[in-house]
């Protein structure tokens, strides 16, 4: 058995880690403590151990990976062999990069090795006796984002089915901020304390959201990668999958719950925040005075501006009466106020930061009830709001164009009868309307009826396997049934409409390049920001970057991965292949935006623009993810703050916040164009 018998230090010790976070001492851009904090420093015998058993480990697990057909052996291990990953990643991660915090941290690391080990025997034996255990269990998967392998938990009831699994309610769990909750750390909580609460009939998933950024950009991707792994190796039923969470957590309940409304059955968002501005200057304190840009940006994740999309899902708040960060809650009770919902709102009495023990018995109670009725299938009414083709679809909805993007965005679409649909939209081009088998509300016999701002246009039947597909686009000031048929070669659509940061939140290869630039300040500009990306990658972000040179790039690659093309057309030469195919275009001399020039001797573009090689992808020049280190500090600062292109001088050092002087910066239009 392995040695996953964690001390009751331990134990007291994750129960009580303070979280490290927030408040105004954390307000300086000049004074930016680092997150996450280094580690204590391990002796050299400390180090020689674990990495002798670390390499014994890459062994047993190349051996694996060698296996050939023997009893089917190879199979299971193809399938559980992340099982195994997982927990080398952790420990290597913890040990190489000294994210250790505390002597007993050199017992967990031993304790996961063991685990791995123990795991790594039974595999090689086509066994996998983990993947059919209840209550506390460790899984991972690898990401299609990176490539690398992330970790999530699991608490399955000890009543689940393992022979005749019957679809099982899933409640996803989101964890609060912890700038010490590294992979090992995050693995040995979870395979030891169960959380808030437990389910005697069903599974509670705990993503690991990369780490400390409240469930957003790669978070975001994570969870859903991670809800999806589960569905492949538990049967979960889908219309009884809840999001919930506490503190930061709190903060991705509250986005999960608006940009993928259809999906749960519940939503329980506890303290977190819901929105940037107010909170920061309410719970930081902080003086914002951010450019238009970064402002308008505040609403990709920002819930109050659509409040509204919580007509479809029901939805339980939780604050403690005395915690500043029940602000969140109120945001959004007011904004839900004025689309006439009353914010369901359990107020732990004389309570700070933390679940009160009645307050969370009146929790569970709703909770349970909510998932006795399942999730609401086909609504009659669907009321969607957004302000991005991101986060384009409700239910039987979806957005395909924009008049402009990041204002907003509406649809109301009613079902009359069996005979009828009556749709209002505002700053809406394009969208479909799609009922699945069994599912169309419309007789079969007859023509749907049905009036898009108030015009009539005609559409087929239903389907006789009760299907009903539909979809229109505005010529001019009328609705007209079907596609454009005068589509431009660019157009902003779901995971191609930016910002820059879009491009990490979909599979992506950083492209390095090969020569050098003979504008030095550029140079040296482009090789510290490209260095910094990977690092940051890693260390925020709990992920390795894919990366090749500009002479390695293949077809393959251009068809699978968005491009993040490093350096200038003259040093890579994929930026050569695309300079002129881009509406910002770079010279040897100059960089040309509409009518303003600039010098590429101190000048850099950065944009992101679908790839000419492949519209379907997108490329970007000379950026990772936009927000710094200063924005570590406070989860809700996480926002993008460049739009889809910027001119930066590197005159002007970078800083924890930008990458340089930000000269200008816009968004192209929809149609890919300078505006």
């Amino acid at each position: 058995m392995h040695r996953l018998c964690f001390t009751l230090l331990a134990i007291i010790w994750m129960s009580t880690t303070p979280l490290l976070a927030d408040g105004p001492q954390d307000n300086s851009i000049e004074n930016v403590r680092p997150v996450p904090p280094l580690g204590i420093e391990l002796t050299n015998v400390q180090i020689g151990e674990l990495n002798l058993r670390l390499k014994e480990l890459t062994k047993a697990i190349q051996k694996l990976q060698s296996l050939k057909s023997a009893l089917g052996r190879e199979v299971v291990v193809a399938k559980y062999l992340p099982d195994v990953l997982v927990l080398h990643r952790a420990v290597k991660q913890a040990v190489r990069h000294q994210e250790m915090f505390h002597e007993r941290d050199i017992k967990t690391a031993h304790d996961l090795l063991d685990m791995a080990f123990e795991r790594a025997a039974q595999l090689a034996e086509g066994k996998a006796p983990w993947t059919r255990q209840t209550g506390l269990v460790v899984r991972g998967f690898i990401s299609e984002l990176d490539g690398t392998v992330q970790p999530y938990g699991l608490e399955i009831a000890e009543n689940y089915n393992f022979e005749h699994p019957s679809p099982v309610r899933c409640d996803i769990w989101f964890h609060g901020r912890g700038e010490r909750s590294m992979e090992l750390h995050f693995i040995s909580q979870r395979a030891r304390s169960y959380g808030q609460y437990r389910l005697n009939d069903g599974i509670v998933l705990h993503p690991y959201g990369r780490y400390s950024n409240a469930f957003k950009f790669a978070g975001e991707v994570d969870t859903l990668e991670a809800l999806e792994h589960v569905k492949q190796n538990y049967n979960i039923d889908e219309d009884r999958i809840s999001v919930r969470g506490f503190s930061m957590g709190g903060a991705g309940c509250w986005q999960f719950a608006v940009h993928y409304t259809d999906q749960w059955f519940a939503a329980n968002p506890g303290a977190g925040f819901s929105e940037t501005p107010r909170f920061l200057k309410s719970f930081q304190g902080e003086t914002l005075n951010p450019p238009w840009y970064e402002e308008k940006l505040w609403r990709m994740y920002d819930c109050d501006h659509v409040a509204e999309n919580l007509r479809h899902v029901p939805t339980i708040a939780y604050s403690g009466e005395i915690d500043k960060q029940k602000q969140a809650a109120d945001v959004m009770e007011e904004a839900l106020k004025e689309h006439n919902i009353e914010l369901m709102h359990v107020i732990g009495p004389n309570t700070a930061h933390k679940i009160h023990p009645d307050s969370n018995v009146i929790i569970q109670h709703k909770i349970d009830h909510l998932a006795a009725r399942g999730r609401e299938k086909t609504p009659t009414v669907i009321d969607f709001t957004t302000y991005t083709l991101k986060y384009n679809r409700m239910n039987w909805v979806t957005i395909h164009g924009l008049q402009e993007h990041w204002e907003r965005s509406h649809i109301e679409a009613s079902i009359i009868g069996n005979h009828a649909l009556k749709i209002d939209t505002s700053n809406v081009t394009e969208f479909s309307i799609d009922f699945p088998s069994g599912a169309s509300p419309f007789d079969v016999q007859n023509s749907a009826n049905i009036r898009i701002d108030g015009q009539a246009t005609p559409v087929d039947h239903s389907k006789s396997d009760l299907s009903f597909h539909a979809h229109f686009h505005r010529d001019g000031d009328k609705w007209k049934s079907g596609r454009s048929s005068e589509t431009p070669k660019y157009q902003k659509k779901n995971d191609l409409q930016g910002p820059i940061d879009d491009a990490l939140m979909t599979p992506f290869l950083f492209v390095k390049p090969s020569e050098k630039s003979k504008d030095t300040k550029v140079e040296a500009w482009v090789n510290s920001e490209m260095n910094r990306a990977v690092k940051e990658w890693r260390r925020h972000m709990r992920g390795d970057v894919r990366i090749k040179a500009d002479t390695e790039v293949t077809a393959d690659d251009i068809a699978s991965y968005n491009l993040i093309l490093w350096g200038t057309p003259e040093s890579n030469s994929m930026m050569e292949i695309v300079a002129d195919k881009l509406p910002i275009l770079w010279t040897d001399h100059e960089i040309k935006v509409g009518e303003k020039n600039y010098a590429t001797e101190n000048h850099v573009p950065v944009l992101i623009h679908p790839n000419p090689l492949n519209p379907q992808r997108y490329i970007v020049f000379n950026s990772s993810f936009t927000y710094r280190e200063y924005d570590y500090l406070n989860n809700a600062r996480q926002t993008p703050k460049l739009p889809d292109w910027a001119i930066i001088n590197v005159d002007t050092p970078p800083n924890s916040r930008w990458p340089g002087k930000i000269i200008d910066a816009n968004f192209f239009d929809e149609q890919w164009k300078i505006k």
